[in-house]
């Protein structure tokens, strides 16, 4: 989905669901790691983690930015704790948090004299350590 189509998409969101029209810029951001989308309080714009398009609440974190823009604009609770975004969110069928993304993470996987099998995160020199159930010299396997 390139930005074109994410700005037409919210258009067609913000006028079906809210009657209102979304005049600002929608696009997405490779910097947002662990949320969906924000909306920026100066500009009025919206940014989108592009690694959601794939999520299917895709949709409704689109709503869940729009209630904020919508809300601002019309100065009434746009924050999270306000009265006002849980009830518009409610009605416009949004989420309130970001679905969690799998999160790619490689493992070292060491191997004892013994066969005992050792999964870690980070790197470490074999020579330095031993197996905690058997005390056998480790050796690395591969990267999983």
């Amino acid at each position: 989905m390139t930005n074109d189509e994410l700005q037409n998409l919210v258009q067609k969101i913000s006028q079906q669901d809210f009657k209102r029209p979304f005049e600002h810029q929608a696009m997405f951001n490779a910097r947002l790691r662990t949320t969906g989308g924000r909306y920026i309080l100066k500009t009025h714009n919206l940014e989108f983690n592009p690694k959601m398009i794939s999520v299917p609440e895709f949709k409704a974190i689109i709503k869940h930015e729009l209630v904020h823009y919508h809300l601002h604009l019309m100065h009434k609770g746009y924050r999270h704790a306000d009265q006002d975004f849980k009830t518009l969110l409610a009605h416009v069928g949004g989420i309130r948090y970001a679905p969690k993304l799998a999160i790619s993470q490689h493992y070292w996987h060491y191997q004892c004299e013994n066969r005992h099998d050792i999964f870690r995160i980070r790197r470490f020199q074999v020579a330095h350590y031993r197996c905690r159930q058997c005390g056998g010299r480790l050796q690395l396997i591969n990267r999983t």
